[in-house]
C-alpha cells in the first residue's frame, strides 16, 4: 500500500507525466513511511499506477515514463496506457537516477568490498551521503509547480512537508547495507549545500521560474558515484603522565623546520597507541602544560588523546594495560589510569583546568640568616602579587 492521501493525487500525475520516478513522487506526495519506498521498483510502479486509475473521471497523464526495477534497474513498468515497452529506461529528473540506479544489490556489493577491503573493526556504521547540488534546483522547481496544484484545491504544501531526497535513500538502502555487513546502521544528520540553499531562499518565485522552468530538462545520463570511503568515528584516551626528564617538552619542539629536542610526552604517548589502534592521525590534548626543563609529579597531568579513522577499535582492558606498560619502559615518563573515554569526558579534562588552583614550593637561599620575626612576617602576607618582569 502506498498510503498517499487523494489529495496527491494530482501532484503525483503532474509529477509521473513529467519524467519524474516513482520514488520521488512518494517524496513529494509527502509520504513519510519507509515501507512504500522499500518495494521493488516494478510493485511500486504497479501501486502507483492503481492509485492513479481509481479516478474514472481523469486518464492517468499520455506522456511515457520508464521505470527501472529494484534489483537490477532495467525492467520496464507501463505507467500509461501508451507507453512502448521497448524503450529504454528513462532517468529521473530529480534524483538523476539516485533512486532507480543506486538501490541495487550491485552498488550495495560495491560498498561491502570497500569496507571489507579497509579493515576496520565496528559495530555499527553511519552511511553519509552527498549529493550534486543542482539537485536541490530540480526539487525547488517540482516544489513550485507542487504547490500550484494544491493552490488550485485551496491547500498549501509546504517544502519541509516534502521528504529529502537523502531520507528516502537511505530508507532503502540502510536494511541493505546492514543486511550485507551483519551490523545496524546509526542514523546521523545529513549533509547540506549552504550556497545552493540560501540562493534558493533568496530568489522570488517568478525569477526562478524564468531561469528554471518546469519541467526540469531530462538528465543525458545518470547521477554516477565519484568515490566511496570509509571513515571510523574517533576513539579517545585518556589518563594522566608524569615527566621526571627536564630535557622533555610536552609537544614536539620545532622552530623554523628544526627539532629543538629529541622527543616530547606526546610523541612517547601516541607512539604506542597509533601503533595498536591503527589510526590515521591524533589530536594531543591536555590539561594545561609545563615548561620543558620542569618535572610533573603527583598524581600527574592529565590528558586526552584522539585517535582519527582507527582501523581497530575493540580494545580489551588488558591490552590497555599492557599499552600502559609499554610507555612505561622509558625512564622520562610514566602514565597511569590509561583508557578509553567518550568525547564528553574531554570537556570535564578543560573545567579542571579552568578551576585548578596550583601550590607551588621553593627552596630560598639568602645571604642573611631568616629570624622567626622574619617567617612570621611572611605568613602574614595574604594577598600576594607575582609581577613577571
Amino acid at each position: 500500500m502506498l498510503l498517499i492521501e487523494e489529495k496527491y493525487k494530482s501532484i503525483a500525475k503532474l509529477l509521473l507525466s513529467s519524467g519524474t520516478c516513482p520514488r520521488c513522487v512518494l517524496r513529494f506526495c509527502c509520504v513519510g513511511s519507509s515501507a512504500p519506498y522499500r518495494l521493488p521498483y516494478k510493485n511500486l510502479a504497479d501501486e502507483l499506477q492503481k492509485f492513479l486509475s481509481n479516478d474514472g473521471d481523469i486518464a492517468p497523464p499520455s506522456k511515457k515514463v520508464r521505470l527501472g526495477d529494484s534489483e537490477e534497474c532495467r525492467s520496464e513498468t507501463e505507467i500509461t496506457r501508451d507507453t512502448d515497452v521497448n524503450e529504454a529506461p528513462q532517468t529521473c529528473n530529480l534524483c538523476l537516477g539516485i533512486l532507480q540506479h543506486l538501490c541495487s544489490t550491485e552498488f550495495v556489493k560495491q560498498i561491502f568490498h570497500k569496507v571489507q577491503s579497509a579493515g576496520y573493526e565496528f559495530q555499527d556504521f553511519v552511511f553519509s551521503v552527498s549529493l550534486p547540488p543542482q539537485l536541490l534546483v530540480r526539487e525547488h522547481s517540482a516544489w513550485l509547480q507542487a504547490q500550484e496544484e494544491m493552490r488550485r484545491q485551496d491547500r498549501l504544501l509546504e517544502k519541509a512537508d516534502i521528504i529529502q531526497l537523502k531520507e528516502a535513500y537511505k530508507w532503502i538502502i540502510h536494511p541493505m547495507i546492514s543486511e550485507e555487513l551483519g551490523v545496524q546502521a546509526v542514523s546521523k544528520s545529513v549533509f547540506t549545500r549552504m550556497a545552493v540553499v540560501k540562493a534558493l531562499d533568496k530568489i522570488t518565485d517568478d525569477d526562478f521560474v524564468t531561469h528554471f522552468p518546469w519541467p526540469p530538462s531530462t538528465p543525458k545520463t545518470t547521477c554516477q558515484v565519484i568515490d566511496i570511503q570509509c571513515n571510523h568515528a574517533s576513539v579517545f584516551v585518556a589518563g594522566r603522565y608524569n615527566k621526571y626528564s627536564r630535557t622533555l617538552p610536552q609537544t614536539p619542539w620545532v622552530i623554523d623546520g628544526e627539532r629543538k629536542m629529541e622527543s616530547s610526552v606526546e610523541e612517547l604517548i601516541t607512539e604506542q597507541l597509533m601503533t595498536v589502534f591503527q589510526a590515521d592521525s591524533f589530536n594531543f590534548s591536555s590539561s594545561g602544560r609545563e615548561d620543558v626543563d620542569v618535572r610533573t609529579l603527583g598524581r600527574g597531568r592529565p590528558f586526552a588523546i584522539e585517535l582519527v579513522n582507527p582501523h581497530r577499535v575493540r580494545v580489551t582492558e588488558q591490552v590497555m594495560k599492557d599499552l600502559q606498560q609499554k610507555i612505561n619502559g622509558t625512564d622520562k615518563i610514566k602514565v597511569r589510569d590509561l583508557q578509553i573515554v567518550t568525547r564528553e569526558a574531554l570537556a570535564h579534562m578543560k573545567e579542571g583546568e579552568e578551576e585548578k588552583t596550583k601550590c607551588y614550593s621553593a627552596l630560598i637561599w639568602t645571604e642573611k640568616t631568616i629570624r622567626k620575626e622574619d617567617v612570621e612576617f611572611l605568613n602574614d602576607i595574604k594577598v600576594c602579587h607575582v609581577i613577571s618582569i
